[in-house]
């Protein structure tokens, strides 16, 4: 069986002080205490034959509860995360604004074995971090696509 699939858009603007990009901190109670690799790209998981172009710009709005930003993609590519999933990213300029957000929900049991289904908010909060911070809260497995997009931007693609 093949490996489970995401896609997601990495949202970056200029600053008098440089680029920043949106960063989605991770939702439910096994992530609410934690900020250093607990932040992700707004991605989610999709099935082909969707297009991953396509699952992107859906699993944006499901996540954030606003439209994904209009505008051309620009091509981050894909990385294997240490569980195995495959994420595939596209960079799209635009400068949302994190109080508009509206996260998705999920149920889990929780306290874990206890019968208790909680809802949970699949994201709970959106901000904008310069590169060094986004660097350090950014899952591991994903801040290749920080370096991405510095080359894509330096190389005027």
């Amino acid at each position: 069986m093949a490996g489970k699939r995401s896609a997601g858009l990495l949202l970056y603007r200029g600053t008098a002080t440089g680029v920043e990009v949106l960063l989605a901190h991770m939702g439910g109670p096994l992530w609410e205490r934690r900020d250093a690799g607990a932040w992700t790209v707004p991605k989610g998981e999709y099935v082909p034959p969707e297009e991953a172009w396509d699952a992107a710009r859906r699993e944006f709005e499901e996540e954030l509860g606003v439209p994904p930003p209009d505008g051309p993609g620009l091509p981050l590519g894909e990385i294997r995360q240490s569980g195995g999933k495959v994420v595939t990213a596209w960079a799209v300029e635009s400068d949302l604004d994190p109080e508009r957000v509206v996260p998705g929900t999920f149920e889990m049991e929780w306290p874990r074995g206890s019968g208790v289904i909680g809802t949970f908010p699949e994201i709970d909060r959106v901000a904008w971090w310069g590169p060094d911070e986004a660097r350090a809260r950014l899952v591991t497995g994903q801040r290749v696509f920080l370096e991405r997009l510095a080359e894509r931007l330096a190389s005027g693609a």
